[in-house]
Formats: structure tokens, C-alpha cells, sequence
């Protein structure tokens, strides 16, 4: 057979089986099979079980998305409660309140003026820098906080 070589063991060695030792080793091979055939169905079913519940989501994570819709909806009632309040602001307040802003920033702008300016007259003479004469007399600045005034 194409240069190979096949070989058997020795059948001598081995004792005769009986047809009905025979018969009686299929019977159990077929009970076997079938116990093998239960066991993988028993098996599929457990697994496809697991599966569902490994999907399914734990009691801590579906109490968060509980707690998630709740805020959601409170989120959803705010802008709601906002659009059917009836004291909103009338276009001759907001126009009265933008005038008002530029009152009040116009004369921020003036007394900061006058203050720099007069600052300015005394540091003419004074010994030491801005910034000490600022220290010892104790004035503070925008921008020592960081204030910026609005352009108008």
C-alpha cells in the first residue's frame, strides 16, 4: 500500500467474546450514550441559564439606575416649574437693571481714576515702590483679586 506499512496487534493474545457478552457491551455502551446525551443537554440548559443570569443586572446596579431616573426626572419637572411660573422678569425691568449696571460700573470706572491718579501724585515723591506704599497704607486693588469690570 504505497510503500507504508500496517501493523495489527496479535488477536491470538486475546480472549474469544461471547455474542452475548457482546450484545450485553452494546446495551451498556447505549445507556451510556444516552446518560451522555442527558448530561449535555442538562449541561447547554445550565449554561444557557448562567448566561441569562450573568446578563441580568445585579440588585445594587438596578437600584442606581432607579436613583438615576428619579434625578432625571426631577431634572425634566425643574424646567417645566420654570417655564409656568408667571413671575418672569418684564422687558422694562431687565432694561432698567442693564441701565443700572452701567451706572454703577461707569462709576466704578471714575473713582478707580481719581484713586490711580492720586496714587500717583503721592508715589511722585514717595521713596519706596508702588507696591510697599500700596502694603503700608493698606490699599487693596482689582487686581489683587483678580476683579475684572465688564466692557459696557
Amino acid at each position: 500500500m504505497y510503500g507504508k506499512q500496517i501493523y495489527f496487534a496479535n488477536q491470538d493474545q486475546f480472549d474469544m467474546v461471547s455474542d452475548a457478552d457482546h450484545l450485553g457491551l452494546d446495551a451498556k455502551i447505549m445507556a451510556l450514550a444516552a446518560k451522555v446525551q442527558s448530561l449535555q443537554r442538562s449541561c447547554r440548559y445550565m449554561e444557557t441559564e448562567l448566561k441569562e443570569l450573568t446578563s441580568v443586572l445585579t440588585t445594587p446596579e438596578m437600584q442606581e439606575i432607579q436613583e438615576l431616573k428619579e434625578e432625571c426626572a426631577g431634572y425634566t419637572e425643574r424646567p417645566k416649574n420654570i417655564k409656568a411660573a408667571t413671575n418672569h422678569v418684564t422687558p422694562e425691568e431687565k432694561e432698567q437693571v442693564y441701565r443700572e449696571k452701567q451706572k454703577y460700573c461707569k462709576e466704578w470706572r471714575k473713582r478707580k481714576r481719581l484713586a490711580t491718579e492720586l496714587c500717583d501724585a503721592i508715589l511722585e515723591g514717595y521713596p519706596k515702590s508702588k507696591k510697599q506704599f500700596f502694603e503700608e497704607v493698606g490699599i487693596e486693588t482689582d487686581e489683587d483679586y483678580n476683579v475684572t469690570l465688564a466692557d459696557p
